[in-house]
């Protein structure tokens, strides 16, 4: 089983390279190997290797830029997404994708199920939106969508990290309190997609019973403030010096926050679906977000 996974120096792309590795003769490419905008580089990359599985954790996710690199968003998330689906549906391969609960406009009162309409409200929801549209159109037999939410990891740049740097630096934080949400982490993301990928591989008639699109997200929800209350927390049982207590934070409205693109007030995504499909039950966020924070405190990262 020879496995293709694009986007490896990512945060769930360097998880994946962990996860996915058990499974078959991985080979893993970040933007240096492989430059998303190369498209007819990217084409040889994939005739070349002939894969089976074709992971793509690769995209363009600097949310608020996009509202100003519309074209350069619309090929990484668009165009490239298209290019890869051909090319799987071409080989025979499945193709695993990665989307975002930027897809929906926040307005619904419940969690998302993965059948509920999408209105995007940023171009970044609009071009992750049109990567589905194309691997939906393009390999319609094989492949699996996974949109998540609020991803972090203790490697790269993410929401936890900003707080931590922030909370040391000032005397009061603001954060956005009326955004709802499971912060996921990339570890758990990379875990389930290994454990879909061995359901696939030793599963008759698999592209029957799997094909398709599936929320994956932790368990429970919470807001970007009670979120960073919870990680100010974390750190003060490790003893890190906070000139921003977990009780110091503001809390805020959207409209408060001023930034280019919009964001869903509603990011909850049940995961029903998924559970019953992979017989699988994501924990609850506060576990991973511990997880990670008690791995960046034994790395002396806090």
């Amino acid at each position: 089983m020879k496995i293709l996974l694009l986007g490896k120096d990512g945060q769930v792309g360097w998880e994946l390279q962990r996860s996915l590795s058990p499974l078959g003769e991985l080979h893993a490419f970040g933007h240096e190997e492989a430059d998303l905008e190369d498209f007819e580089n990217l084409r040889v990359l994939i005739r070349s290797h002939k894969p089976d599985i074709i992971v793509n954790a690769a995209a363009y996710t600097a949310v608020d830029k996009a509202e100003t690199e519309a074209d350069k968003a619309r090929r990484i998330n668009g165009e490239v997404v298209s290019l890869l689906a051909e090319e799987a549906n071409r080989i025979g391969a499945w193709l695993i994708h990665y989307s975002t609960d930027y897809v929906f406009d926040g307005k619904k009162e419940t969690a998302y199920v993965e059948l509920d309409a999408t209105n995007p409200l940023s171009v970044y929801g609009l071009t992750k939106l049109e990567g589905e549209q194309f691997v939906r159109t393009l390999n319609p037999n094989k492949h699996l969508i996974f949109r998540t939410s609020w991803v972090y990891a203790a490697k790269g740049s993410n929401f936890p990290k900003t707080i931590l740097r922030l909370a040391k630096e000032r005397q009061t934080l603001n954060v956005i309190a009326d955004q709802h949400g499971a912060p996921t982490s990339a570890e758990l993301i990379a875990d389930v997609t290994a454990l879909a990928l061995y359901r696939i591989l030793n599963t008759p008639d698999a592209s029957g019973r799997f094909t398709g699109t599936y929320h994956l997200a932790a368990g429970g929800h919470t807001t970007w403030y009670a979120y960073a209350q919870y990680i100010l927390e974390l750190a003060a049982a490790h003893g890190v010096l906070l000139k921003t207590g977990p009780d110091a934070i503001e809390p805020i409205s959207t409209e408060s926050y001023k930034v280019s693109a919009a964001r869903p007030r509603n990011s909850r995504l049940d995961t029903t679906k998924l559970s019953t499909t992979f017989n699988v039950t994501p924990p609850d966020w506060q576990i991973l977000v511990k997880r990670m924070m008690d791995e960046l405190a034994s790395q002396g990262k806090l």
